[in-house]
């Protein structure tokens, strides 16, 4: 996505190709259900088959901030298997799932 690359904060990390997640929206009457961990799921799973690398994500902290705004928070990322790439503010991971790495995570 090209305007990632226009927020420093969210800019390309590597020359990795990655597909980005960049937003998640869950209406209110349906938030803390585990809705965003089964859009997540969704996302990998059509990413995977459509052989894409790796799938990078811009999730907010919890800790840091008390809204996750329409992003998800990193430890739903984490629990999927994302891990940390980058983190260039506070509050603010770039998180990435890489396909060969987590080739036996069941996605």
């Amino acid at each position: 996505m090209p305007w990632l690359d226009r927020l420093w904060q969210l800019k390309r990390v590597d020359d990795a190709p990655v597909w980005s997640l960049s937003c998640l929206y869950v209406r209110k009457a349906y938030r803390r259900q585990g809705v965003t961990s089964h859009l997540i799921a969704a996302a990998l799973e059509a990413a995977r088959r459509a052989d894409a690398p790796a799938l990078e994500a811009y999730p907010f902290d919890a800790d840091v901030s008390p809204s996750a705004s329409g992003s998800g928070y990193a430890s739903t990322f984490a629990r999927a298997g994302f891990r940390v790439v980058a983190r260039r503010v506070p509050g603010r991971p770039i998180m990435r799932y890489d396909f060969k790495q987590n080739a036996d995570y069941g996605v």
